[in-house]
């Protein structure tokens, strides 16, 4: 296996060869979970994987609970089934509140403090209630806690952690907070290494051809347990050796036949950019002249034929949507056709006519 058919193979296997899944909580099962901190571009991540999806479809899944939203695998947000959310918090929490202990110590979270807020929490959401984070704090000021600066994040992420809390309804705009007993009754719990060999398959099934230090970055597990993980779903899963490194993946891997150039106009975030660390390096082209993962507003990743091409971001105007594109890699016509397909792709997902445009550097 080449690098080239690796990442065709994730192409395939993350969903992006096209969409492939009949509704919104079909992608977020097949994923696992997807990372969701900047919610607006995490919604397109989904929409791409989805037929027929639009801002708005994604947008009912959330609001109706279809999907939750939460700080699970990382200390960070990620979209992730009703069904699902119990048993991958119990397997991946303990190892981010871990990774969350210096932070805790220094804002002077101990257990008797995040018992006592917890409570307050608890109290202000019984009953179905949704509230903002702001409101929550207004909670905690009354029973006497003062969630000043950071504080009020890691408390809400301690709690969210904790399976006390998860997304509620949105509010408008406003992100509200709702008691995961009452937003996910009768949510699965799985014995631990029930739990640790489904979270081991679906990633590399969805993510693979993966390595084991990029399901460690994804699931903040340790290599001891991922180890043990494989052991237990070898069975369901292939394994090679590409230059001295072993990559995962569920059989059969996609047919590596010539196809024509795709672009992709992925959100920074994406799974396919985020859901590795150890083997990311192969999204790169060759003589890049700066990091192209990380700059300015341009904060999309254009991806051609599985390595980065470029960024783009979106401008929504009244009448129409602005996508500008910066490239590292020149675009042949089959290229540039498939990026103005991709532009229409992203304006039919958002309702609106979308128009792309190159712009230098």
């Amino acid at each position: 296996m080449k690098p080239g058919n690796i990442l065709r193979d994730r192409i395939r296997n993350l969903g992006l060869d096209a969409p492939r899944f009949k509704q919104t909580e079909d992608a977020v099962r097949w994923l696992g979970a997807v990372q969701s901190q900047d919610f607006g571009p995490a919604k397109w991540s989904i929409g791409e994987r989805v037929k027929r999806a639009t801002d708005a479809t994604v947008d009912c899944a959330f609001q109706e609970g279809r999907i939750l939203r939460t700080h699970i695998l990382r200390p960070t947000w990620h979209f992730v089934l009703p069904e699902d959310i119990a048993w991958m918090l119990e397997l991946t929490g303990p190892r981010v509140r871990a990774g969350n202990a210096f932070m805790d110590r220094t804002l002077g979270l101990d257990d008797d403090t995040l018992s006592e807020v917890h409570v307050i929490i608890r109290r202000s959401l019984a009953g179905g209630v949704h509230l903002t984070r702001k409101e929550l704090a207004i909670a905690m000021t009354r029973g006497g806690e003062e969630p000043a600066g950071q504080l009020l994040g890691y408390i809400m992420m301690s709690a969210e952690l904790a399976g006390l809390v998860c997304s509620g309804a949105m509010r408008g705009k406003q992100q509200t907070y709702a008691l995961l007993e009452e937003r996910a009754p009768g949510t699965q719990k799985l014995a631990p290494d029930e739990a640790l060999a489904e979270l081991t398959l679906r990633y590399f099934r969805s993510h693979g051809p993966a390595t084991e230090k990029d399901f460690r970055w994804w699931s903040s597990l340790t290599l001891a347990d991922i180890r043990r993980g494989l052991e237990m779903v070898a069975g369901d899963l292939e394994r090679e050796v590409i230059d001295g490194t072993t990559y995962w993946f569920a059989p059969p891997v996609s047919a590596r036949h010539k196809t024509a150039p795709r672009v992709h106009l992925l959100q920074g975030y994406d799974e396919y950019i985020v859901g590795y660390s150890e083997s990311k390096h192969l999204l790169l082209p060759p003589l890049v002249p700066a990091s192209p993962l990380a700059t300015s507003s341009y904060n999309g990743v254009i991806i051609l034929d599985g390595r980065v091409a470029g960024q783009w971001k979106r401008t929504i105007g009244a009448k129409c949507i602005a996508i500008e594109a910066r490239l590292h890699t020149a675009l042949g016509d089959e290229a540039m056709a498939s990026f103005e397909d991709a532009v229409s792709r992203h304006g039919a997902f958002l309702g609106a006519e979308a128009r792309g445009s190159i712009v230098g550097w």
